[in-house]
């Protein structure tokens, strides 16, 4: 085996979401370091079942603003209250 073309393999400390920690052995970091977890198998849906949404800066509202979740004005009307126009579709016969 060639030598020193591996990377350092030491001990760090994992918090999950809960607070609760272990230690492990990574690459990841300096020896002793801590890697705190945004996302775990205690609150992941794919591991607990449970959907939830998790709002991670507003995104979640924003979309409901932008697209008009909460009962105002949809994308793409007026403030008059007035539907768009439909967009012709491809082949349509054209006025004349």
């Amino acid at each position: 085996m060639k030598e020193k073309i591996h990377p350092d393999y030491h001990e760090i400390n994992v918090v999950m979401t809960d607070g609760s920690s272990f230690k492990t052995r990574s690459t990841w970091g300096k020896e002793g370091a801590t890697m705190r977890l945004d996302i775990d198998p205690k609150t992941h849906p794919a591991w607990t079942g449970v959907r939830q949404t998790v709002d991670r800066g507003g995104r979640v509202q924003r979309f409901k603003d932008r697209f008009s979740m909460t009962g105002g004005l949809g994308a793409g009307t007026k403030a008059t209250g007035a539907k768009p126009e439909p967009t012709p579709t491809k082949g349509a016969a054209k006025k004349k």
